[in-house]
């Protein structure tokens, strides 16, 4: 919870966002704030797989990622630190919730029940890491 409560705090004063939470613009050269999906990765509940397993389905949930990465919906993925319920991370870009569950079937660790996730709306400002670019393959 502490983790969350430093998050929120570090993230709400960059997002650009009215109290009502509606996007705005701020002025004629900046873009206009927009909605990603915030993905909270926790521990699913069937973790009971042998390590080959295990190691199988962690390279196909890397193998999904970078894939989502190139195809320009995930914006950012990475673990935590600290080993306890909270796995990691990923901000998706695309227009709906639907949409962003669909992407999250696509992992294999999600499949696998291994992860399991909660889904927010989070605003910003699409620059950055948070353009709509999709990446070359290399």
């Amino acid at each position: 919870m502490k983790r969350l409560l430093l998050l929120i705090l570090f993230v709400i004063p960059f997002c650009g966002i009215t109290q009502t939470n509606h996007p705005v613009k701020t002025s004629k050269s900046e873009p206009k704030v927009k909605q990603f999906w915030f993905v909270l990765l926790t521990k699913g509940k069937n973790r009971n797989q042998d390590s080959a397993t295990v190691l199988s389905i962690n390279n196909g949930h890397r193998d999904n990622i970078t894939r989502l990465y190139k195809e320009g919906i995930i914006k950012v993925a990475g673990p935590f630190a600290e080993e306890d319920n909270w796995m990691g991370i990923f901000i998706l870009d695309c227009p709906t919730k639907q949409e962003a569950e669909k992407y999250l079937q696509t992992d294999p660790a999600v499949i696998s029940g291994r992860l399991a996730y909660e889904i927010r709306p989070w605003y910003t400002t699409p620059v950055g890491s948070f353009n709509s670019v999709k990446h070359k393959k290399q």
